[in-house]
């Protein structure tokens, strides 16, 4: 995480126009981000035996993606989220102008930076450009978009897409990336694939029952979460047999790589972290 943060803090120089890349800076470079899509990254990369070198590149660019899809869910026409990772949200602090163009700027920064950085003589262009194309699925207008698309005007019966493509595209994304960048076979890019979208969802979904219980608590109306999801349709304990089912899927996807001995303890460690990690506040905005 140290070296993702300053490879990061190299590859948004505030330039000319000084508050756009103020405000890109300002969430890309958050200290209460978790790194998971360029650590998760850069784990599939190095269980094929790929370079970390050769992942970092494409690792921050999946954190700039990351990062300009949550300054515009946020937005007050979006999620109308005013906090994001217990500090103000990036419209909240230089306005809802700037923000769009922060957004709009990081997507395609992330994209030069994976074709610019990428060092050929460890990663063949051809994988480059299947990474690249990766990432635009992933974005577009059957990812990521399509996934907000329907949490802003989908019906309940959506839920299952909507968890899916807005919440499991990132994380399938960043494992297939590594693979990708690696090497790895098409089938067991398939596998990662299925992991990471396995991961995603369950860390939202874990995410919404700590806000439940975090309401419940407090007694609070916490305006955050106006979205669907498994609590809001099903309840609690309903929500809790989902992430028990992810965990179960997710880890079945890693045996597939038992060949790979303790290389892909790391990737097991995403699925115990987003599972495990507890209802602390500060959790709930990650």
């Amino acid at each position: 995480m140290a070296e993702i943060d300053q490879k990061l803090e190299e590859a948004i120089p505030v330039k000319y126009p000084e508050q756009i890349y103020e405000a890109m800076r300002y969430s890309v470079l958050a200290k209460g981000a978790k790194r998971a899509p360029p650590v998760m990254c850069v784990a599939a990369c190095e269980l094929f035996g790929g370079s970390r070198l050769a992942a970092f590149p494409t690792a921050c660019a999946l954190e700039m993606v990351h990062a300009a899809s949550l300054i515009h869910d946020d937005l007050p026409c979006m999620d109308d989220d005013p906090v994001r990772r217990g500090q103000p949200s990036n419209h909240t602090i230089y306005g809802v102008d700037m923000a769009i163009l922060a957004g709009d700027a990081l997507f395609p920064l992330g994209f030069r930076h994976i074709v610019t950085h990428t060092p050929t003589e460890i990663v063949p262009e051809a994988r480059i450009l299947r990474v690249v194309t990766e990432i635009a699925r992933t974005v577009g207008s059957t990812g990521m978009a399509a996934g907000q698309f329907l949490d802003l005007k989908g019906g309940p019966n959506s839920v299952d897409f909507i968890q899916e493509k807005k919440f499991g595209t990132m994380s399938e994304c960043s494992a297939v990336c590594g693979g990708l960048l690696a090497g790895a076979e098409n089938d067991e890019i398939e596998r990662l694939r299925r992991y990471g979208r396995a991961v995603g969802v369950l860390y939202e979904v874990v995410n919404d029952v700590m806000e439940a219980k975090l309401k419940d608590k407090e007694k609070t109306e916490n305006s955050r979460k106006k979205g669907k999801s498994y609590v809001s349709l099903y309840g609690i304990e309903k929500a809790m047999e989902v992430v028990e089912e992810l965990r179960t899927q997710a880890k079945n996807e890693l045996d597939g790589f038992s060949k790979y001995g303790e290389s892909v303890m790391p990737l097991y460690g995403f699925v115990d972290y987003a599972t495990d990690r507890g209802f602390d506040v500060g959790d709930l905005s990650q």
